[in-house]
């Protein structure tokens, strides 16, 4: 099966060994794409544990959920992937209507782990390599 974040490589050498925890995100890019991956799969619980503890508060996993299950999920474009910033675009079906959410993430690494931190609509200003 081919990886559902568009990387054109096979699931199981691709997001698969994140999602079960076989191996860590090198890359903001990596866990990006991996987070993705969850959501076609509506895996929040990989979506929680890779959002950055001190920003667990401010989502919602019964959201999560909803949008993941209740979302047809079609494709992955990533834009631009620069040091903590990937910025993206993830199409989708909803209710019968073609979307697109266009996000800049930002990323932190903790302790030799990856973790999304958030998610805005506007490039972020211009941050260090180590936030």
């Amino acid at each position: 099966m081919i990886c559902p974040c568009c990387s054109e490589k096979a699931f199981s050498e691709c997001c698969e060994p994140f999602i079960l925890e076989e191996r860590l995100p090198q890359i903001p890019e990596e866990l990006m794409r991996s987070r993705y991956t969850a959501y076609t799969l509506a895996d929040v619980e990989y979506l929680i544990k890779t959002t950055h503890p001190k920003m667990r508060k401010y989502y919602s996993a019964k959201s999560m959920k909803a949008w993941a299950e209740n979302s047809k999920w079609l494709k992955l474009e990533v834009l631009s992937a620069s040091g903590v910033n990937v910025h993206f675009k993830a199409y989708f079906e909803e209710a019968g209507k073609l979307q697109v959410h266009e996000e800049f993430s930002t990323f932190k690494q903790e302790n030799g782990r990856w973790y999304f931190v958030e998610g805005t609509s506007a490039p972020p200003a211009r941050q260090a390599e180590s936030k």
